[in-house]
């Protein structure tokens, strides 16, 4: 590493984000803080409309633990992403300690990790109650509700908790200019010095537990939906059955799908630039498209949100003149 680097950047790295397109950091700011607001405005709806819910059922538990999710994990990444882009002067990045890095790495992995395991978590409670709906309310209890979502949350944090460690462990050398508007792994991994594929093992790794396990999951308890439905004699009840499980499917397919995307290949093929505007995507868009699925698609959450926008309709009238 030469001097000047050791001298400006002794012990982090410099997050580039977009500050090589001076003339478009104003509208990008405008666009990302807007779909920030919707993001936290519609996933903050869904906790407040299951909060107000006095019997839950467990699939509203669920979807109420992924909104949680999806808060803390535009949180994590998006408010210093506006913050930099709000900054005055051209520069070339935003400089973040070596610490401050692995710390948001961590939670990014662990979130994403979280979410993986609870979407093959609710593709379970959709089996046993298209498969199985007289056993339901004795095999689905709000203990073992508590006992997945903890399990979630805790395998998720394991898995972060090992690849963090793992990566951070990496030497680094050149700039440490990460090509990037947070502390991604494969802009990590492409910033370390070296170039063996055994450096990638642990992603791999993390990524057959996260992704390859749920997916297996997912794909069996469909299956048995599947086969179920296919048993059923009354095109309602299919249709009925099969409209409960249309917007987890959505979901599913958005999430597995980035994160398949971004993080199974070789480390040859990444492009920091490319990798940077997806990663735009998946960290503002997808989040923001999760409240909007399941408030269009689930019966229970569409009634919940119109619950409190009318008494938040009727409070108004109260106070009015």
């Amino acid at each position: 590493m030469d001097s000047s680097s050791n001298a400006t950047m002794p012990c982090g790295f410099l997050l580039q984000g977009f500050s090589e397109f001076p003339h478009l950091r104003p509208v990008l700011f405008l666009l990302l803080l807007a779909v920030h607001l919707a993001t936290l405005g519609g996933n903050l709806l869904i906790l407040v409309a299951v909060a107000s819910v006095p019997s839950r059922p467990p699939m509203l538990l669920f979807l109420c633990q992924l909104s949680a999710i999806e808060l803390c994990y535009t949180l994590v990444v998006v408010p210093r992403s506006l913050a930099d882009l709000a900054a005055p002067g051209p520069g070339r990045g935003s400089p973040i300690s070596f610490l401050g890095c692995a710390v948001q790495m961590q939670m990014f992995v662990a979130l994403g990790g979280a979410e993986c395991f609870l979407l093959a978590t609710m593709a379970y409670d959709r089996y046993v109650a298209i498969c199985h709906p007289l056993r339901y309310t004795a095999v689905v209890t709000p203990g073992l509700c508590t006992k997945l979502a903890l399990a979630c949350c805790l395998g998720g944090l394991a898995v972060s908790v090992g690849l963090t460690v793992a990566i951070f462990h990496l030497p680094f050398c050149g700039s440490r200019l990460l090509v990037h508007f947070f502390c991604d792994i494969t802009a990590l991994l492409d910033l370390a010095c070296t170039r063996s594929y055994v450096d990638e093992l642990p992603l791999l790794g993390a990524c057959l537990v996260l992704l390859l396990l749920p997916s297996l999951l997912i794909l069996s308890s469909y299956g048995a939906i599947t086969a179920a439905l296919r048993r059923l004699r009354s095109p309602g009840g299919r249709r009925k059955a099969a409209s409960t499980c249309a917007s987890h499917l959505a979901v599913t397919f958005l999430h597995y799908g980035c994160a398949t995307f971004m993080y199974v290949r070789p480390k040859s093929s990444y492009s920091p630039r490319r990798d940077r505007t997806l990663a735009l995507v998946y960290t503002n868009v997808t989040p923001l498209l999760y409240p909007l699925i399941y408030s269009l698609r689930n019966r229970e959450i569409t009634a919940a949100i119109r619950r409190v926008l009318g008494r938040g309709r009727q409070g108004q009238g109260l106070c009015g003149p």
